[in-house]
């Protein structure tokens, strides 16, 4: 769709159409491709998924300075094109931040506020001690040789372009930065497959927007949290290494509304675990189910 600023924001739709819906928020990097195919699970269980490109990801044109919070208007009119008075919003990793601040800023129109595998605010701008090291050295790098981020981020979009093989065989490989739940994910062929896709569409237009995200999250998200009115429910691996269970376990003090499910040996990508996304749609549905009937 065009936005009122004559910006192309770039979407991708599935499950049950005339289901509850519920827009995603992927992680950074991410696009708007979640599912190789439809996904049944969603379409059984009568969720409208719809999955966004922020911008200069996919096919969502670039805006210059962007902030956080600027992301829910994108959302609002992207909710009225598709003719959508309420929703819910569900933000995974980096995309947790943006569920949070679409909330904060559309009380009215949002209904739920997922976060899975959430990144939290940092304190000070200084990543928890409790993120793995790999992880606390591409923020550091981030802020500050963002340059040298950018050339490696270069090389492995280099390699999903021209040779994806090498680049699965690379995913397979794992890390021991990762917890044992995720590096089982990563040797589930279907799994890579769409992590290619995912991936290569990410950097549809480049790196910089991975390096540029990467900073925004870790200065302040522009609200507090703690102001959100929206109900928000959490599903966190307590073994994810990437975004660190106790950090979570404190933002979750600061809420007005939560419901939390802390998955026990859960890494940080939970929803390429089927029960997992299940259980967390099954949930949402419940959760509406509840509404309408008082």
């Amino acid at each position: 769709m065009t936005l009122s600023d004559g910006r192309k924001f770039g979407f991708s739709v599935f499950g049950d159409k005339k289901g509850i819906p519920l827009f995603l928020f992927h992680g950074t990097p991410g696009s708007r491709i979640w599912f190789l195919e439809d996904d049944n699970i969603a379409q059984r269980l009568g969720i409208y998924l719809i999955a966004t490109d922020r911008p200069g990801y996919g096919l969502s044109d670039k805006k210059g300075n962007r902030k956080i919070l600027e992301y829910s208007s994108d959302i609002e009119e992207l909710a009225d094109y598709l003719q959508l008075d309420n929703f819910s919003v569900l933000g995974v990793s980096g995309g947790g931040a943006y569920a949070a601040a679409v909330s904060h800023c559309l009380p009215n129109k949002v209904k739920l506020c997922i976060l899975v595998s959430t990144a939290t605010p940092f304190l000070d701008g200084k990543p928890s001690k409790a993120i793995s090291k790999e992880n606390r050295l591409a923020f550091f790098l981030t802020n500050y040789f963002p340059w040298l981020l950018k050339l490696v981020n270069k090389s492995q979009k280099k390699i999903i372009d021209n040779n994806p093989e090498k680049y699965k065989k690379t995913l397979k490989k794992g890390g021991s930065h990762l917890s044992e739940w995720d590096n089982k994910i990563l040797l589930v062929e279907e799994v890579l497959e769409n992590g290619i896709i995912h991936s290569k569409e990410a950097y549809r237009q480049g790196v910089n927007e991975v390096i540029y995200e990467s900073k925004l999250l870790t200065r302040d998200w522009g609200f507090k949290i703690e102001e959100i009115k929206t109900p928000i429910k959490i599903w966190h691996g307590e073994d994810d290494t990437l975004s660190p269970v106790s950090e979570v376990k404190a933002m979750e003090k600061r809420l007005l509304d939560v419901e939390s499910h802390f998955i026990k040996n859960g890494g940080h990508f939970l929803t390429e675990n089927d029960e997992v996304w299940e259980s967390i749609l099954t949930n949402i549905k419940e959760h509406f189910n509840s509404i309408v009937l008082i």
